[in-house]
């Protein structure tokens, strides 16, 4: 018999939380993560990677699982790898934030994402990943506001993130949800509302699970909201202090497989 203390749907961030620090998942995580589906419950991945980003992922959990893309503006089918749902940012709404960033904050380089691909302006310095794939798809700064996006990212060469997320969301929060996951001064905005909370709020209400039957898991600003809404939260042990600081629980960190060591007590 399960443990009656099995929660009804797992939801994990991945990079800094559930994959290990190369990107990959752990053979002990891909089961861990077997056991959850194998128990009757619902896996969601809910991560700010793109769709793009996915295809490695749903291959190590043998596509198993949804997934929350883009800090909760896409649902992703990791079964199908199709998007199944999206909430965008306007393009008038995205010419007003754009225009309020650029007057305020000065050296700031922006990139879009959009459902099915990703775009950034010249001087904008990719990671590692977008480096690999995107460095062609250059904008011109007319064309950044022209359609609408995913998210909207800001890059500063200087600023840290917790004090460019503070300029970002006094200036535009009334317009985007702005939140940050990177160690550098990188800002990601998704239309206002947005966050992986309200994403993975709708899919529990669609299963009738209630927020006391959530666990969740995170590393970074960026899972807060999840973190806060879900009824029981826990942080690995490399997570931002501002994470550390606000959840139940602290497991091992993503290295040691701590999503893992959680999920095989709760689903023995």
């Amino acid at each position: 018999m399960h443990n009656l203390r099995a929660p009804r749907l797992v939801a994990t961030d991945l990079d800094g939380t559930a994959l290990r620090t190369d990107g990959t998942v752990s053979p002990r995580t891909a089961a861990a993560f077997a056991r959850v589906e194998d128990a009757g419950a619902k896996l969601v991945f809910v991560t700010g990677r793109p769709p793009r980003w996915m295809h490695p992922v749903a291959g190590a959990v043998r596509h198993r699982g949804l997934a929350v893309c883009a800090n909760g503006a896409l649902i992703y089918d990791m079964h199908t790898e199709r998007v199944v749902k999206s909430h965008l940012i306007d393009p008038e709404v995205l010419e007003e934030v754009v225009s309020q960033l650029r007057a305020n904050v000065p050296d700031l380089s922006f990139s879009v994402e959009y459902e099915g691909g990703h775009a950034h302006e010249s001087d904008f310095r990719l990671g590692t990943w977008d480096g690999a794939t995107t460095g062609r798809a250059r904008l011109r700064g007319e064309s950044l506001t022209s359609r609408a996006c995913v998210k909207l990212l800001a890059l500063h060469p200087e600023l840290g993130p917790d004090e460019l997320h503070a300029t970002v969301h006094e200036l535009v929060g009334h317009l985007v949800t702005a939140t940050h996951s990177s160690g550098r001064g990188l800002i990601e905005m998704s239309a206002i509302g947005v966050t992986k909370a309200t994403a993975l709020a709708t899919l529990a209400e669609r299963h009738d699970i209630e927020q006391s039957q959530v666990v969740a898991f995170g590393d970074m600003p960026n899972d807060l909201p999840m973190l806060t809404w879900a009824g029981t939260s826990y942080a690995v042990a490399n997570a931002h202090p501002g994470v550390l600081a606000a959840v139940d629980h602290v497991t091992a960190a993503n290295d040691e497989d701590g999503v893992a060591l959680v999920l095989e007590e709760l689903y023995r």
